[in-house]
């Protein structure tokens, strides 16, 4: 499939290594967008002045800040805002989130599927936002999706767009928008030991998304990536169990912690992509890459866009194996970050290759790391795999599911 490497006129050029977007076929990956120059770190227009700190809202104007470099991506794709299909936001701090809204109302008349989360850190000192979005040449026919079923949301996004054959729904959460968390989605606290929570949200947002995957013509035998956002990893086993009822046979999944959802007692964001039922879809396992212990697969090929699950750096016997960590014994002769990074690339390598892809063929990345101070070195490696790098979203989460861990990478790729 045709690609071309995006470059926004106003967009500022990248620190690190990776571009501003991928055109491949109709389908635009754009890398995810902070409130910074690199030259200055949050410059004068994304910040508020310190002389009038009445006189405007520093995260509305970070936001303006990186959905104008955005656009500026999607201009250079022949797109504009109206043709974005999908979108993440990743705040440092929820109290920011009603006022995000507004500003992004601005952008968004009619808003794509959005998925919201709180995470630990960003790559910029006083960024409060990271904004990543897929989008779609304008030709291309969509349709926006509603489940019957499905709670209303509070925010400004929509609960689904159905693009061709490819669904995009947005992250679920346990909530009504009514009371917060429904009584069916928590446990009864008159019965404390006859039951679980996390199952009970799981369930309910799970439901909520079959009814959005129903109002496309899909089902959840069309699921073909998920990414589940945990407020704490300790309920991830109960979740796991949950899970295994909705998918007999499991699609890519990855799996970090965040510091925060957006209704309080909420302990699970769930974001789902689909195809429709007719699109050829194939599992994918990667000759060397270690079986899961959980329930997912490796990947998926639908149609010519392979979705790989997220990898972190274990072989699930083992917790973090000698070959990604650094040998006590010499601790001064190598680095952990770097060593996890090649051994989470070479498996996602070996799914990849039992694709037909290559690392070369990835379109979009999103890498979570546990901390920011590993970035620069995790960077270095990155470049001996990505020569002419993809775009690429990197944010701090609060935990990943092996401890000793320090990144999880998620890869999208289109067949070449």
């Amino acid at each position: 499939m045709k690609r071309e490497v995006l470059t926004g006129s106003g967009t500022p050029t990248p620190m690190a290594h990776y571009c501003q977007g991928i055109l491949a076929g109709e389908t635009v990956y754009a890398a995810g967008q902070i409130a910074s120059d690199y030259r200055t770190g949050v410059p004068p227009e994304a910040r508020q002045d310190p002389a009038f700190p009445y006189y405007g809202s520093t995260i509305q104007k970070q936001a303006r800040y990186v959905l104008n470099n955005l656009k500026s991506v999607f201009h250079a794709a022949g797109s504009d805002f109206k043709d974005v299909v999908k979108s993440q936001v990743f705040l440092a701090d929820l109290n920011d989130f009603y006022y995000f809204d507004q500003a992004w109302k601005e952008f968004f008349p009619s808003p794509p599927p959005r998925t919201t989360v709180q995470v630990s850190g960003l790559l910029v000192p006083g960024c409060k936002v990271e904004i990543d979005l897929w989008g779609v040449r304008p030709s291309v026919k969509r349709e926006v999706i509603t489940g019957a079923a499905t709670p209303k949301p509070m925010a400004h996004y929509c609960q689904g767009v159905l693009v061709g054959d490819t669904l995009y729904a947005a992250g679920q959460i346990a909530s009504d928008y009514k009371t917060g968390v429904p009584p069916e989605a928590r446990q009864d606290p008159a019965f404390p030991y006859y039951g679980s929570t996390i199952q009970k949200q799981a369930r309910y947002i799970l439901n909520n998304l079959k009814s959005v995957f129903d109002a496309a013509g899909c089902a959840f035998k069309d699921v073909v990536k998920s990414q589940v956002f945990l407020a704490d990893l300790n309920d991830f086993y109960y979740f796991d169990q949950l899970w295994k009822e909705f998918f007999p046979s499991p699609p890519p999944r990855t799996t970090v912690q965040v510091s925060g959802l957006l209704v309080p007692g909420c302990r699970v964001e769930i974001d789902l992509w689909g195809v429709k039922p007719g699109v050829k879809k194939q599992v994918v396992t990667g000759a060397k890459t270690p079986a899961p212990m959980a329930h997912y697969c490796q990947g998926v090929l639908a149609g010519d866009t392979l979705y790989a699950a997220g990898q972190i750096a274990s072989d699930y016997k083992t917790g973090v194996p000698p070959e990604a960590r650094q040998d006590p014994a010499f601790p001064h002769y190598g680095s952990d970050i770097q060593k996890q990074t090649r051994y989470v690339l070479e498996n996602l390598r070996s799914v990849f290759q039992a694709a037909g892809c290559e690392l070369k063929d990835t379109v979009k990345s999103q890498v979570f790391l546990t901390d920011l101070n590993d970035f620069y070195y995790f960077d270095q490696v990155w470049k001996e795999f990505f020569p002419s790098p993809p775009p690429r979203t990197t944010v701090q989460v609060s935990g990943l599911l092996v401890p000793g861990c320090k990144v999880e990478i998620d890869l999208t790729a289109v067949r070449a």
